[in-house]
């Protein structure tokens, strides 16, 4: 099973990137979530990594933590009637630390807003993966101290905290959320929620 792939950056898409390493380059189909935390084209990059086999392809799908790649094995493998294209296009749209809440939440809206996501599957989606959620994430979301990771958007409170002001000064969700992951991006892994807030907005 290949777990990841490290290398050099060949080229990238917002849907799939080329990573070069030991003279192979390996083609990696990735969520836009993901593409926006690339390196330039030429240097060093690593990705986590699921393959999925297929009776006529084998296909990789590449992620930039390890709880987004396993996020994505439970849409996959857990959830009837998605397959590997429909789970990439739903983190495309929303942030893990989003998708996260809207399960937990039960908010069948936001997730059947996701491209290819209508009502049954969004209530498929909340239905058999609310149990499958780790304490962690449910007492981050909750508002209380977490274990997850705080090295990325996924699952940080700053994050989380920037998402909902910017929702409750009436941004849609999944908007708020990629204006969050944008500012996270310009700022780096110290910035405040202040900061997030303000780089958002402006």
């Amino acid at each position: 099973m290949i777990t990841s792939v490290s290398g050099i950056l060949v080229s990238a898409t917002p849907l799939s990137a080329v990573i070069e390493t030991g003279g192979l380059g390996y083609e990696v189909h990735i969520p836009v979530t993901t593409a926006e935390r690339l390196p330039q084209p030429g240097q060093a990059v690593k990705v986590h990594t699921l393959a999925v086999y297929r009776e006529d392809s084998a296909t990789l799908y590449g992620f930039a933590t390890m709880e987004e790649r396993d996020f994505f094995r439970l849409l996959v493998e857990k959830v009837t009637g998605v397959g590997p294209k429909m789970a990439l296009s739903v983190m495309s749209k929303l942030s893990l630390s989003t998708l996260k809440s809207a399960i937990a939440a039960g908010d069948v809206g936001l997730l059947a807003k996701c491209p290819g996501i209508g009502k049954k599957t969004a209530e498929r989606l909340v239905i058999e993966l609310r149990d499958k959620l780790n304490p962690a994430d449910l007492a981050q979301i909750a508002g209380r101290p977490g274990t997850g990771e705080s090295s990325a958007p996924a699952g940080d409170n700053r994050v989380n905290d920037a998402v909902l002001a910017l929702t409750a000064l009436g941004y849609k969700a999944a908007d708020a959320d990629k204006a969050v992951r944008q500012a996270w991006i310009a700022l780096g892994a110290s910035a405040t929620t202040e900061a997030l807030i303000k780089k958002a907005l402006g």
